[in-house]
């Protein structure tokens, strides 16, 4: 049978289960949907029985834990609406529901379609793709999220990949935060990941994101130095201190100036997490789209009436440069401005014109 795996939930921790041809893997226990909904009315048979022994004795369920589960999720409806726990039924109700199957599922191998990723370079050594939006670099450490990652589609597409010391990242070496588009590289060789961990260590890859920002700086181009560490209000999150924290330095220049807005190129000298997101709301100048960073500055500003939201933060890895682990050879990998991007640009350079006439 061909399933519709949407995840319904995570009930347990991992486990550990050998599979064919490959390590061993913690392994998630999700629920899915089977099928589409299917729907049973109640007979004279069934009148006052309730809602989670008639589920248990329809075939595609079973039992009533299932059941019961199944109507605290949602996916059960009667007479078209949400069902309650522990509601009686009367003739002639019809009931709706999702029939839901136990699975285990490998966060690094997920039963998923592969995303579409578009790669720059392929070599023995290593891979360089144009990492869409939406697309985390490696599985999260909330365990009820299951979905394809930049560490997965790798492995699929390349077989066992080397990771980092004491984390099964395949291939990664870097990171891009999951709505950030561009350049990314992984290593498919122990020899390239570790060649290339150096390289990041010591800052010798060259790195350049372009971004969207509300307001115009008021520099045409400046460096960034400020200290970050972890928001202690908000523990998901980055802050600038002024004590503490690790040294980052982001290099920015205005490339163009759009009416209440910026098209900016940065230049990222260390590689602190949320970096560009954090350093530019510090100066006052938000991403366009980011819904984290915001400046209190910037906080209330929104996109034109008409403009084409691009539903993340406006920034894109356009640019990378290193070494080859293997040939040694110096090399520079591009990737387009995203589409979204794009064309909110466009939509911003036409508000010029107009603005400038009243």
């Amino acid at each position: 049978m061909q399933m519709s795996c949407s995840v319904v939930e995570l009930v347990g921790p991992g486990l550990r289960r050998e599979k064919k041809g490959c390590v061993q893997s913690d392994r998630r226990r999700i629920w899915v949907a089977m099928s589409a909904p299917l729907a049973r009315t109640v007979s004279p048979a069934d009148l006052g029985v309730r809602l989670d022994v008639f589920l248990a004795n329809q075939p595609e369920i079973g039992s009533r834990p299932v059941a019961r589960r199944m109507i605290e999720r949602g996916v059960v409806r009667v007479a078209g609406r949400r069902a309650k726990p522990g509601m009686f039924l009367e003739l002639g109700d019809e009931v709706q529901f999702e029939p839901l199957a136990e699975l285990l599922v490998d966060p690094l191998t997920p039963d998923l379609p592969l995303p579409e990723v578009a790669v720059l370079y392929d070599d023995p050594w290593l891979c360089v793709i144009d990492k869409p939006a939406g697309l985390a670099a490696h599985p999260p450490e909330d365990p009820s999220v299951v979905a394809h990652t930049v560490a997965s589609w790798a492995r699929a597409r390349f077989g066992d990949l080397p990771s980092a010391p004491d984390v099964e990242r395949p291939g990664i070496v870097h990171r891009l935060d999951r709505d950030t588009t561009g350049v990314m590289v992984v290593a498919k060789t122990e020899v390239a990941m570790a060649a290339l961990r150096v390289q990041w260590k010591e800052r010798e890859v060259h790195k350049e994101y372009r971004c969207l920002v509300f307001g115009e700086p008021r520099f045409q181009s400046d460096w960034i130095e400020k200290a970050i560490a972890s928001d202690p209000r908000h523990p998901d999150r980055m802050t600038v201190v002024d004590q503490g924290g690790r040294e980052s330095s982001t290099f920015y220049e205005v490339i163009e100036r759009l009416s209440g807005f910026a098209y900016v190129r940065c230049q990222p000298k260390t590689g602190r997490t949320h970096q560009i997101r954090v350093h530019m709301t510090s100066i006052g100048h938000s991403l366009v789209g980011d819904r984290v960073y915001r400046s209190r500055q910037r906080q209330h500003e929104s996109l034109p009436a008409g403009a084409p939201h691009p539903g993340r933060q406006c920034l894109h890895a356009i640019a990378l440069e290193l070494t080859h682990p293997a040939t040694q050879e110096r090399l520079r990998f591009e990737a387009p401005l995203p589409r979204d991007m794009t064309t909110l640009l466009e939509f911003l350079r036409a508000q010029k014109p107009a603005e400038r006439r009243r």
